[in-house]
C-alpha cells in the first residue's frame, strides 16, 4: 500500500481487497482504521475524503499484514471490548468477551431477586462481574480465576470503571468455600469446549485466546461438573446459578446438574441466534 497522501478511502479500499485476498473478514480494515483515527460513526462517514497521517497509514498497513499472516483479533491491537455498554480492557491473558455472555449477564439480572453476595467463577477480564457490579451496586459481587494474570486484567478492568469487586485466585468456587460465605447468585462462563474441536476453530480464537478459558475434558462438562459438584457443598443453595453453555450442550449439562441435585429446577434459554446459550439452575 502506498502511504503518500493516502486517503481514508483508499486506505479502506486497499484493505479489504488484500483480507479478501487472504480469507480474512474485510471489515477487519475499517475497525482497525476507525480505532486508529479515533472517529465516532457519524464523524467516520465525514472523513472518508481526508487525507491519512502518515505515521497513521503506516501503523495501519502493519497491523493489516500482521492480522493477515497470524490472526490476531482486532481486539489485542486495540486492547479493548465494548461489553454491555462498558468498554473494558482485554489482552492476551484473557478471554475476550463475546455478545453472547451480555446475554448471561441479562438472564442473571431478570432472574436473581435483590442479591446481596455474586460471584462470577472464571471470571477472566471481569466483563461479567464488573457489568453485574454496574448494574447491582449494593450487591456484594466476587471473581474468582485460577490465572494470576486474569485477575490483574480483571483488577485493571475495575479501576477503569471504578466499580469494587472483590478478586480471588482459585479453583472456581474453592476459595469462596473455604472462606464460608452465604451466596445468592452464581454465575460462570466457563470453559467448554472439547478439546477434539480444537482444529475446527478459528485462528483468532484457537492461537490467541488462552487454553485455560476455553478448553475442557470430558467432552466439555469437566468444569460444569466441577462447579456443580462445589456448589453441592454449599451450606445453603444459592437462588440461582446461571451457566454459559456450548450450542449443543442444552442436554448434558442440564442432565449433568440433575444427577447432583435431583430436585433441581433446570431451564435452559436460547440467545438471539435461536441456539442453546444459558442453563438457569435454581
Amino acid at each position: 500500500m502506498s502511504e503518500s497522501k493516502l486517503t481514508v478511502q483508499g486506505a479502506r479500499r486497499w484493505a479489504s481487497s488484500f483480507l479478501k485476498q487472504f480469507g480474512r473478514e474485510e471489515r477487519v480494515g475499517d475497525l482497525l482504521l476507525q480505532y486508529l483515527l479515533k472517529v465516532s460513526h457519524s464523524e467516520w462517514l465525514a472523513i472518508q475524503r481526508d487525507t491519512l497521517d502518515s505515521d497513521v497509514a503506516q501503523t495501519f498497513a502493519v497491523w493489516v499484514h500482521e492480522h493477515v499472516v497470524t490472526g490476531k483479533p482486532v481486539e489485542h491491537f486495540t486492547r479493548s471490548v465494548d461489553f454491555f455498554d462498558d468498554t473494558f480492557y482485554v489482552d492476551e491473558r484473557v478471554l475476550i468477551p463475546r455478545p453472547e455472555t451480555e446475554e448471561l449477564v441479562l438472564a442473571v439480572l431478570s432472574e436473581a431477586r435483590c442479591p446481596e453476595v455474586i460471584v462470577d467463577l472464571g471470571t477472566g477480564s471481569g466483563a461479567i462481574a464488573l457489568s453485574l457490579k454496574g448494574r447491582l451496586p449494593e450487591a456484594n459481587v466476587v471473581g474468582t480465576d485460577l490465572s494470576e494474570d486474569a485477575l490483574a486484567v480483571a483488577a485493571y478492568n475495575g479501576e477503569l470503571l471504578d466499580r469494587d469487586v472483590t478478586l480471588l485466585e482459585g479453583d472456581f468456587l474453592e476459595p469462596v468455600l473455604e472462606r464460608g460465605w452465604t451466596l445468592d447468585v452464581i454465575v460462570s462462563n466457563p470453559p467448554y469446549i472439547p478439546h477434539d474441536e480444537r482444529d475446527s476453530l478459528s485462528e483468532t480464537v484457537a492461537l490467541h485466546d488462552p487454553a485455560l478459558a476455553l478448553f475442557a475434558d470430558q467432552n466439555g462438562l469437566a468444569a460444569y461438573e466441577r462447579i456443580v459438584e462445589q456448589v453441592m457443598r454449599l451450606q445453603h443453595k444459592p437462588q440461582l446459578t446461571a451457566f454459559e453453555i456450548g450450542y449443543d450442550q442444552g442436554e448434558s449439562v442440564p442432565a449433568l446438574i440433575k444427577h447432583y441435585d435431583p430436585n433441581a429446577t433446570v431451564r435452559v434459554v436460547q440467545d438471539i441466534n435461536g441456539k442453546d446459550r444459558i442453563v438457569l439452575w435454581t
